[in-house]
């Protein structure tokens, strides 16, 4: 894939605990100048590793043995906002931005993809206003949809569950849905999400191994849409939506989505692969049936106003969606079903810097139970 793009000229906003931009793998790919002065404070000091691992996961360059991401040409612009574990003054916590904040403000950049690999039980208003206003601005919103497989009362988090963002699981090597990853209606696509070195604190001495979690998903899949995108500037978010959408690998009928894969396993190379690849009309949301109506016609009124009106707090503090997941080894889907084989041939390749590659992931179908979205 990377002989065709590498996402360059693609820029990815990295809404999280902050994007440590001095990590080797990072030097010279996070543009800490483009992060609007509102939402810029402490962009770069990372508190507990999150941010930068998922920043290294989509554009790592794998310099001095660092994480290489899937699409290294790619630059990322770093936000730091408020999660539940941020401990600090009350000085710092009232200077660092609430997610929603972040979304709105990097909506007026010219970054074209906003990874979210974070979510809350219960949805916020004003965070809801925030994501609509991204897509009036044609920004390809991409969320984690929550570690919560495992659990008796599993759901899908905020923001993946919101109109207009397509909400990520996660699968294995071995092409299963994850145990741990949230299954629902508003599972759009998966990606893996397992077998990957990390941060897991905020010293970055070392990687700590075998970090899990529907965040390094949402990454992989961001990383996808920025090899697509580079490869086709030109093209609108419904048609790298679409792309993503119609070319994932699926064992089921396109029109009756899994709860736990969505429409299937992301595949860019089929995209990358094909230098004529139709991707369809330009104006045409691929999931306006999902998000109740096309994404620029319904939310256009929302971007007439930059400023969100008052409203209720959500339900439940924002938290990183990559639970580390120690040990786990997949399997079984959430539902309990197992992955099918598939003759294609397609892999996805994440390589650790100067070592050999981590993760070999073939393109395949997934078998995993169905549901239809009924929303």
């Amino acid at each position: 894939m990377w002989k065709v793009s590498t996402g360059k000229g693609v820029k990815v906003a990295v809404i999280d605990s902050g994007v440590n931009a001095n990590t080797s793998s990072l030097k010279g790919q996070v543009l800490t100048d483009e992060v609007p002065e509102s939402v810029a404070y402490r962009a770069t000091d990372d508190y507990d590793g999150h941010g930068t691992t998922t920043a290294e996961l989509i554009a790592g360059t794998g310099a001095g043995g660092g994480l290489k991401g899937l699409a290294p040409g790619a630059k990322i612009v770093p936000y730091r906002v408020k999660f539940d574990d941020l401990k600090g003054s009350a000085a710092e916590l009232s200077r660092t931005p609430e997610p929603a904040e972040a979304i709105r403000a990097a909506a007026d950049t010219d970054a074209k993809i906003i990874n979210m690999s974070f979510g809350a039980l219960g949805p916020s208003s004003k965070e809801e206003e925030a994501v609509q206003y991204a897509a009036s601005k044609g920004k390809l919103l991409i969320a984690a949809v929550g570690n919560d497989g495992r659990k008796a009362g599993d759901t899908i988090g905020y923001p993946a569950a919101y109109s207009y963002v397509i909400g990520i699981a996660s699968v294995d090597k071995s092409l299963t849905v994850s145990k741990f990853s949230s299954s629902g209606n508003y599972v759009d696509l998966s990606a893996p999400g397992q077998g990957f070195p990390g941060w897991c604190d905020g010293n970055f001495r070392s990687y700590c191994d075998d970090v899990n979690g529907t965040s390094s998903a949402a990454a992989i899949a961001s990383g996808a849409a920025a090899l697509i995108w580079s490869a086709h500037p030109d093209w609108t978010v419904n048609q790298v939506a679409r792309a993503l959408i119609d070319t994932a690998g699926r064992t089921w009928a396109k029109n009756d989505p899994s709860k736990y894969a969505g429409y299937g396993l992301i595949r860019p190379r089929l995209v990358l692969a094909n230098r004529n690849y139709d991707a369809g009309p330009a104006n045409v949301d691929p999931l306006a049936k999902e998000n109740g109506g096309d994404l620029l016609a319904k939310s256009a009124a929302s971007s007439t106003s930059s400023s969100p009106s008052p409203s209720a707090p959500s339900s439940s503090a924002s938290t990183p969606s990559q639970a580390p997941e120690k040990g786990s080894t997949g399997g079984t889907s959430a539902a309990g079903s197992s992955t099918e084989s598939s003759n294609d041939n397609t892999t996805l390749w994440v390589v650790l810097g100067a070592a050999a590659a981590v993760v070999v992931v073939g393109g395949g179908g997934l078998a995993v139970a169905r549901a239809r979205r009924a929303r």
